[in-house]
């Protein structure tokens, strides 16, 4: 089997002749799904359906980075329960600020109601309250 389309032949007739090849080779015996209904024929038409499918496929996401910050803030504040030193609340809650400063000068579009970088100060203090009143039932 040639791999180029010959002179003088049309497309069609060209691509109608490669398919019958294959056909006759076998080559789409047993392809996976065959049988089955196609996933997500019965879904409205996106025009994305292709890329999101890859992410999908592939176990990735897009997410912009301010709002990748703001669930790490989130995460950030529900780990920093669970650490006993001050030390590392600070320093984790200052990596926290770094991935925001970066997220918010990020050229990527964000949404309106983006992320700030918190106030160390303030959270280390609700941190020492939580930790002190967790201290005060153990004993």
């Amino acid at each position: 089997m040639s791999d180029g389309k010959p002179p003088g032949q049309s497309w069609e007739s060209f691509a109608d002749r490669r398919i019958r090849e294959a056909e006759a080779d076998g080559q789409f015996d047993n392809l996976p799904g065959f049988g089955q209904p196609i996933p997500g024929i019965d879904q409205p038409l996106d025009k994305n359906w292709c890329v999101k499918r890859k992410l999908r496929d592939e176990g990735l996401s897009v997410v912009p980075p301010v709002l990748e910050a703001r669930r790490e803030i989130e995460r950030t504040r529900q780990e920093i329960r669970q650490i006993t030193n001050e030390a590392d609340v600070r320093r984790r809650l200052e990596v926290l600020n770094e991935l925001t400063h970066k997220a918010i000068h990020s050229p990527v579009a964000d949404p309106t109601n983006g992320a700030m970088p918190i106030d160390i100060e303030s959270e280390l203090q609700s941190w020492r309250t939580a930790h002190d009143e967790l201290q005060s039932h153990v004993k």
